[in-house]
């Protein structure tokens, strides 16, 4: 059954503090269970707040890592909107030379089929189908290690939108989407199966501006709300907030941060 734990912290800096440990603890037990470490990051402000410890930890094996993005603009690799881009100028560049994650190991968006999101999507699930198992079963999802999450005002997450088809996706591992209510209209994005497969997921939130949505998510559970639809069978869905984006909270109590 799943559950839900809330991290509060005094300031932003506290949360990308915490992230580097978590992920420090995700990347050694995963890499000692199958010799990789699988994450899929997200865009806007999370790659800057993960990354801003993380590129300094010297006791993780970045050499390991396999880097994909839960959703992607439909834009070329160095375009300002690109989450590849994002990712790579906030971490993978800053690595050392010598504890980095290869470029071979690193599945950004085939930049030959931005101007069609239908068969970017398709591409980018057959990148992903090359190093995720999908268990024994051909229809199964694929279980990435870790997926790092953000939220919109409006609740979404990756590029699932409130009432957009795309929430509902269940065959396809990676779908498209040409209508996005926020640009550039087209992406493509892991589906919410994808999604509920992972051993971990957290969501990483700071700022006042989200308190409300934050309250929507984890307390009030609003299923109209896509990343209240976020549920793993075997663990909990973490959430690494700072004290001005968790202060409306009254339900789900934060919990202390230990590893």
């Amino acid at each position: 059954m799943s559950h839900t734990k809330v991290f509060s912290f005094a300031s932003a800096d506290d949360v990308s503090r915490a992230l580097d440990k978590y992920l420090e603890e995700a990347s050694r037990e995963s890499i000692a269970r199958s010799g990789k470490f699988t994450v899929a990051f997200s865009g806007g402000s999370l790659p800057a707040t993960a990354s801003k410890y993380l590129q300094h930890n010297a006791k993780i094996d970045f050499a390991r890592w396999h880097v994909f993005f839960a959703d992607e603009r439909c834009v070329k690799h160095d375009d300002a909107d690109s989450n590849y881009k994002l990712v790579k100028d906030e971490l993978l560049d800053k690595l050392t030379a010598e504890n980095r994650v290869p470029a071979n190991q690193v599945y950004a968006i085939t930049e030959s089929l931005v101007g069609d999101s239908e068969a970017a999507a398709s591409d980018y699930q057959q990148q992903m189908a090359q190093v995720l198992a999908a268990g024994n079963q051909a229809e199964a999802s694929p279980q990435f290690d870790c997926i790092l999450l953000g939220i919109g005002p409006d609740g979404h997450t990756c590029s699932l939108f409130p009432g957009f088809p795309q929430l509902e996706e269940k065959a396809k591992w990676v779908t498209h989407i040409d209508n996005s209510p926020k640009p550039p209209p087209s992406r493509i994005t892991l589906t919410l199966p994808v999604v509920n497969s992972a051993k971990r997921v957290a969501f990483v939130v700071t700022g006042a501006g989200k308190r409300s949505t934050v309250k929507d998510i984890v307390d009030k559970r609003d299923q109209s709300l896509p990343a209240a639809r976020v549920a793993l069978p075997h663990g909990p869905v973490c959430w690494f907030v700072d004290d001005a984006a968790a202060q409306d909270l009254d339900v789900v109590k934060p919990s202390e941060f230990k590893l």
